[in-house]
């Protein structure tokens, strides 16, 4: 990508600094343990900066080449996968999930206020349209809900260290969903069940589709699913303000350190994954990540070549719920607001920017990661930013406003 002076992209400078001081503040406020943020318009880049330590311990800087946990940032990525098998006409998005794997034949679900597992009434098995929205019945084990709490007596997270994909989707199967698919919205492991979809259709795992088909296309060479060979010196240590799990959404008990380590590099079930989850499991670097959001910026092409139509890419960005979140219940965590905000394939779409309560333009699509990194894309700007840091959960601090309202206050024009 090519740099650009900012004032020739419409941005004050000085304005932009702004950001660098937000972010020095995150750090010596020791709410991040560092951070970097790239800023892109029109293909060009803006504005890069980079603060803090990778590894709070060993005293080793966040830089530009440093390699961070993504996780939710992964789903985008697989829901582009399975975007290219379906123009491949090899299936289609109204397809029942148990036309790929048997274990959700035969359905149920639990009835409305359901306070027991055995509480269901049958239902339709989920369809991958239903998994890519989020409105499938499944869920998280940090969500509330019977279903969830089952989820998380079961260690069904589809992490690193948790098996093979394979087995991890046919346990899965064998609960009842948390409603009948369709009803609600809440946000789930739908995309890791995507994830497995990809490898029965392809026949192939989804390391290896993933591969052949994204990562190398677009020369993603520092974005895997285990920290790539000789890349170890720069994976990034994970930092929680909790006391307990960093993995717990819901817990607000913070404790006196509040960059505890909870996941150090060199230790770390990342660089060696048995898991391919297709909803949270790669690691990679905010360029790799940046060549990702600009190809689907770009309506699916690259200078290294398309991976998808611009007709499918402007498809997915479009809201696919009959309102915003809000409007369909959600009883979960999100990594974005719920009022104003559709959902597409892959990421959340700007419906009304005022009742989001955030600067950004209609269409804007976004996502966000575990370990409070984000992106987004606005296509009226024809502006993406990726913003990379390593503190769980994502919803310690309100960074994601605050960055979009830095970036819009340093546009001009």
């Amino acid at each position: 990508m090519q740099t650009t002076n900012p004032e020739s992209s419409g941005f004050d400078r000085k304005r932009l600094d702004r950001i660098a001081t937000w972010m020095d503040r995150y750090v010596q406020d020791r709410k991040y343990p560092g951070s970097s943020v790239l800023i892109a318009r029109g293909g060009q880049e803006v504005y890069f900066n980079a603060v803090g330590q990778r590894n709070i311990d060993a005293a080793l800087p966040f830089e530009r080449d440093t390699v961070a946990r993504i996780y939710s940032m992964t789903k985008p990525i697989t829901t582009t996968a399975a975007m290219t098998l379906v123009e491949e006409g090899l299936f289609h998005l109204d397809a029942p999930v148990s036309d790929f794997l048997p274990a959700f034949k035969d359905m149920t679900a639990l009835v409305p206020g359901a306070e027991r597992l055995d509480q269901v009434e049958p239902c339709a098995s989920p369809t991958v349209h239903q998994l890519m929205t989020h409105t499938s019945g499944l869920s998280y084990p940090f969500n509330p809900g019977v279903l969830s709490q089952e989820m998380d007596e079961q260690k069904i997270m589809f992490g690193p260290n948790q098996g093979v994909l394979a087995d991890m989707a046919d346990h899965l199967g064998a609960l009842p969903l948390a409603f009948r698919p369709g009803s609600r919205w809440e946000y789930s492991v739908g995309i890791d069940i995507l994830g497995r979809i990809i490898e029965v259709v392809s026949g192939r795992p989804l390391d290896v589709f993933f591969a052949e088909t994204i990562l190398d296309p677009l020369e993603m060479a520092e974005t895997r699913f285990s920290v790539p060979e000789g890349r170890g010196d720069r994976f990034a240590s994970l930092y929680t303000p909790l006391t307990g799990s960093a993995m717990d959404l819901n817990a607000a008990e913070k404790g006196a350190d509040t960059l505890r380590l909870t996941d150090e590099a060199g230790s770390s079930p990342f660089e060696t994954a048995t898991m391919h989850s297709g909803g949270g499991g790669l690691v990679g670097t905010i360029d790799d990540y940046m060549t990702f959001v600009e190809m689907l910026r770009r309506g699916g092409s690259s200078p290294s070549g398309r991976i998808l139509s611009p007709r499918t890419v402007a498809f997915m960005m479009r809201n696919h719920l009959p309102g915003d979140i809000a409007s369909m219940g959600p009883q979960s965590f999100a990594e974005q607001p719920m009022e104003g905000m559709g959902f597409g394939l892959g990421g959340s779409v700007v419906l009304e920017p005022g009742r989001v309560r955030s600067p950004g333009s209609v269409g804007d699509f976004s996502w966000g990661g575990m370990a409070s990194t984000f992106f987004w894309i606005d296509p009226v700007l024809d502006l993406s930013i990726v913003f990379f840091t390593q503190l769980s959960p994502s919803s310690s601090y309100p960074a994601r406003p605050q960055l979009k309202a830095l970036v819009h206050g340093a546009l001009m024009q």
